[in-house]
């Protein structure tokens, strides 16, 4: 638990409850069917808007008659907030509001005490995001509350030092936030490309009219031994089973299992209709739940699995999509060979990879320097937020404690 963790902290550190040097307590929701409480100028934060950042606007507004009549109440810039309710990874994510706000009764609102500052017990929140979720679900509940964070145990570092650190660790933030807006720039602009690369031409100018089924068959083979268990992803392309990071589910018996090599193209079949589609660069094994292509000598494979990407693609795998509900939609071989797709030849096929290859070389540079930068940062928290590395230290003091 949180609360018990034990360990030794540097000379003028102490440990102590998060609710002994924090003020917490929770907003509330007006009366929706009240219009007067709704539409505002009072920011209501909701859970869904805590996401380890700073909040510096809000979806939903509330009006000054909505804090004063329901549970809701206006909190400081600087309150930190938690997430104690939400679906997937919500429940215990933090942020530190940059405005004055109100929120709702699923968040809780941590206003420090004097000399406690917000960008170090922000960035400590966040470095025990894990174990606080883990907190939650102890004694049969999987929720927080203002009393389980309470129990918390945080260190506090003088003042001085509190105020270093926090600047040190934002520098990160910024130039995470910085790489992240940039990955997500080049992902808006491939998009683009690709809309205006693929985009039908008219007939003459060397694109034509062809089904599915004369371009691609399907790999219907028996299985070897000796290839490996492989997934097939959205955004991650076909992988190795045991890198998705969930438990293996798949049948003992592989008998009914499909092979797939490389250049084939696999789609799980239930899901080609929310683009669930991808080239495989691997010779493997996937389960029966796939479908898998071979590209014949008229497609470019790499052409063909971003033309499967493009928005107006996988809603025709949607409209060919078989089954009475969504939970049961499947895009057979059968159905997918007869969709119509306007494509050029290969020469001009090869030309549009390249260009959108370029656009994946500068993608793939991006997630590697995020990825890079996250690292850093969370190695940083762990020698910072310990106490382990001192900011601001003389030479002197550093020699004298190691």
């Amino acid at each position: 638990m949180v609360a018990r963790v034990a360990k030794m902290l540097p000379e003028g550190w102490k440990r102590c409850p998060l609710g002994d040097i924090a003020h917490i307590t929770s907003g509330g929701t007006p009366d929706r069917s009240e219009p007067s409480y709704w539409g505002g100028d009072v920011p209501w934060v909701t859970t869904g808007e805590i996401r380890f950042n700073t909040i510096t606007d809000t979806k939903e507004k509330i009006t000054d008659a909505g804090v004063k009549n329901s549970a809701a109440k206006l909190f400081p810039p600087g309150t930190l907030l938690m997430a104690m309710y939400g679906q997937g990874k919500t429940r215990g994510q933090v942020a530190k509001l940059g405005i004055a706000a109100s929120t709702n009764q699923n968040s809780a609102a941590i206003h420090l005490h004097d000399g406690h500052l917000s960008d170090f017990y922000f960035q400590y929140l966040w470095w025990k995001y894990e174990a606080i979720r883990e907190f939650g679900q102890s004694g049969g509940i999987s929720h927080l509350n203002a009393g389980l964070l309470k129990q918390i145990s945080v260190p506090v570092a003088p003042t001085s030092e509190q105020q270093r650190i926090g600047r040190l660790l934002a520098t990160w933030d910024r130039a995470i936030a910085t790489t992240e807006r940039l990955l997500m720039n080049s992902l808006k602009q491939k998009r683009a490309l690709m809309r205006e690369l693929l985009k039908p031409r008219s007939k003459g100018g060397g694109w034509y009219v062809t089904r599915l089924g004369d371009l691609f068959a399907e790999r219907v083979e028996a299985v070897r031994d000796d290839l490996p268990l492989l997934s097939i992803t959205r955004d991650e392309g076909v992988i190795l089973r045991s890198d998705v990071g969930r438990k293996d589910t798949s049948n003992d018996d592989k008998s009914k299992y499909l092979r797939i090599c490389k250049g084939d193209i696999g789609y799980n079949t239930m899901r080609m209709w929310q683009g669930v589609s991808a080239l495989s660069s691997l010779e493997g094994i996937v389960s029966p739940a796939y479908t898998v292509l071979v590209p014949n000598e008229k497609v470019d494979a790499k052409f063909a699995a971003y033309l499967f990407k493009l928005d107006s693609m996988v809603f025709q795998f949607y409209r060919h999509s078989q089954g009475m509900v969504s939970d049961t939609w499947s895009l057979k071989f059968k159905h997918f060979a007869q969709i119509k797709v306007t494509i050029p030849g290969r020469k001009e096929q090869k030309r549009i990879v390249e260009v959108l290859a370029a656009s994946d070389c500068t993608i793939e540079a991006l997630k590697g320097e995020l990825g890079r930068l996250q690292r850093e940062k969370q190695g940083l928290m762990q020698q910072l937020l310990t106490g382990k590395r001192r900011v601001g230290l003389s030479k002197a003091a550093e020699a004298a404690r190691s």
